[in-house]
């Protein structure tokens, strides 16, 4: 029998989709190890599970005015501009203030193929992500859209701060992504299992101690960008998750390092903003991109970075 079947049967109140997400996030683990969904169970295993206060499914979503950035809207689609801090939907821990709470303010109609507290979500951007992010008006248009993500002909281009001088200036990094057993929710690259993924990356300018990339994911694997410049000794300033926090000025001159720690901690978010989307209109069927301007605190960053000759 599936984990996720056997869950839905001994504990009711939580829908299959609930606990799929409880198994997801590393809440679930059989005999002492983190397993997926599918996982075949054959009898005499030990469950352990964390239950987790979600929301049920009595709970309506409320909407929210919530300022949002429109970028693009017409019948079919909007283009959010999501700033850093953003969470896309709710879940635990926030269950309102989140992006779909604006949205069902703001909009009367939204894609309802992602469940009741998803309405229109195709894809996600992490929370201090900022960036274009593409909503469905419409089933139609979701199952379209979705459609091009999963066969990675979306064209995605991020723009990334990071750590260090890439000795390569543009290139492909390809890993297998997997969710840590220590922190499931951090990911690691691991020599044979988990998900591939590949980015593309170039280097557009370089200071003494950053430089300024583009990062264009095939796959889009969650932490995917954020993993694999960590993985290429270049985290993204500001990503405390993954190596680039203030832990990282340590060893600098202290002239320097009081600079740069001002800088990160007046950003307060990882620098990495989503620049542009390009997917197939799900009704004109024309290639149409979406674009977001570097938000003002990355662009007070870089400058604060040039003007102190970093």
């Amino acid at each position: 029998m599936r984990l996720d079947y056997y869950l839905s049967t001994q504990i009711p109140e939580y829908s299959r989709t609930k606990i799929q997400l409880m198994i997801q996030n590393g809440n679930v683990k059989v005999d002492g190890i983190n397993r997926r969904s599918s996982f075949k169970l054959s009898g005499g295993e030990t469950i352990s599970l964390q239950i987790e206060d979600l929301p049920s499914e009595v709970e309506h979503l409320t909407s929210e005015n919530i300022p949002l950035n429109i970028l693009y809207e017409d019948e079919a689609i909007i283009g959010i501009n999501k700033p850093a801090g953003l969470v896309v939907h709710p879940g635990v821990g926030n269950r309102s203030g989140t992006l779909v709470n604006g949205l069902v303010y703001h909009f009367q109609s939204l894609s309802t193929l992602n469940g009741e507290f998803r309405p229109g979500i195709v894809h996600r951007l992490d929370k201090e992500t900022s960036g274009v992010m593409i909503i469905a008006k419409t089933d139609t248009a979701h199952a379209y859209i979705s459609k091009q993500f999963e066969t990675k002909t979306v064209q995605k281009k991020y723009v990334g701060i990071t750590w260090g001088l890439w000795q390569e200036k543009g290139g492909r990094i390809e890993t297998n992504l997997l969710r840590k057993k220590s922190d499931p929710t951090l990911f690691e690259v691991h020599p044979d299992k988990g998900k591939t993924s590949v980015t593309h990356y170039k280097v557009l300018e370089e200071g003494r101690y950053y430089s300024l990339v583009n990062f264009m994911p095939k796959t889009g694997r969650t932490h995917q960008i954020r993993v694999h410049s960590a993985h290429q000794n270049h985290p993204i300033l500001g990503d405390k998750k993954y190596g680039g926090g203030l832990s990282k000025i340590k060893g600098f001159i202290p002239e320097v390092g009081k600079i740069l720690k001002k800088g990160l901690q007046r950003l307060n978010r990882h620098a990495l903003h989503s620049e542009t989307i390009c997917i197939q209109h799900p009704e004109t069927k024309s290639d149409i991109e979406i674009y977001a301007p570097l938000p003002d605190e990355l662009n007070l960053l870089l400058q604060s970075l040039k003007s102190n000759e970093l």
